[in-house]
């Protein structure tokens, strides 16, 4: 597989300058989604309900056959650009979004997910005015269902590219990274089930000495139950790609490694749990 096929296609776009005053930042937010007509118009309201002007929404639908296409018919017009064709996977569809951006900087919410408060864009611009190459913050997983029922909580505090020998990264919808970092390392490698973002990490933070800030927030509201949440089964592909990316990145590890940081993850879960138990997300 050529490099073109396995990034997706490149683009000849290059950002605006990120030193510019604050309120001309631009930000990208790109969300991808396939027959996602139950949660979608959740995800496109928390955009449009940022405090922050300067944004740029991009939608990549794969084809939807649900009444994903009605809905985006409905906000046609007040959404940057809409794109409803055939893709080859989630990558591929992240890929077009990333050629397709021209703000400064990229950030990815899924059709299921929805931003954790109207302010979120705002503050984390802020956190881009220190030079930051990336912006790191926190997730709250939900459930599905009921969304004021939180089920676990992930955070981008104390990370560092060293972990990700281990197999840990920052989350990834609460990760917002400078378009020229896409145009530098490339983009997603289609041919990942589910590790192509975890490749990505790899690839730029520890091939790239890139500069990041954690802002401690809660970013993103997530529905439980996504590709890289769904179980053993995602548990073992994940793990599996996580150690190919490391290899053919040629960072060393091996699987020992890798697998330690499922208990780590199980007892953190846990604890959140027992310390939550009652409390609802802010959403």
């Amino acid at each position: 597989m050529g490099a073109r096929q396995a990034f997706g296609t490149f683009c000849s776009h290059r950002p605006t300058n990120l030193f510019a005053r604050i309120s001309r930042l631009k930000i990208s937010l790109i969300t991808v989604c396939y027959n996602s007509a139950a949660t979608l118009e959740d995800a496109i309201q928390s955009v449009m309900a940022q405090s922050y002007p300067n944004i740029e929404h991009i939608i990549v639908d794969g084809g939807s056959t649900d009444d994903t296409a009605s809905i985006l018919k409905k906000y046609d017009g007040r959404v940057a650009k809409i794109v409803s064709e055939p893709d080859d996977g989630i990558y591929d569809a992240m890929n077009k979004g990333i050629c397709l951006a021209t703000g400064d900087a990229i950030g990815f919410l899924n059709s299921d997910d929805f931003y954790a408060s109207n302010d979120v864009i705002e503050k984390l611009v802020k956190a881009f005015t220190k030079e930051a190459d990336m912006v790191i913050g926190d997730v709250a997983f939900v459930d599905r269902h009921n969304v004021r029922e939180r089920l676990r909580f992930v955070s981008g505090s104390g990370f560092k590219p060293w972990m990700l020998r281990f197999g840990w990264m920052p989350p990834h919808p609460a990760t917002f990274i400078r378009k020229k970092i896409y145009d530098d390392f490339g983009h997603y490698k289609i041919d990942f089930t589910i590790a192509a973002d975890y490749d990505f990490c790899v690839r730029s933070l520890m091939r790239g000495n890139l500069r990041t800030v954690y802002t401690s927030e809660v970013l993103v509201i997530m529905r439980d139950g996504g590709a890289s949440t769904g179980g053993w089964k995602s548990t073992l592909v994940i793990s599996r790609e996580i150690l190919r990316a490391l290899r053919e990145n040629r960072i060393y590890s091996n699987p020992l490694f890798v697998w330690s940081r499922l208990p780590v993850k199980f007892f953190l879960q846990k604890m959140f749990v027992r310390r939550s138990k009652g409390r609802t997300p802010n959403a």
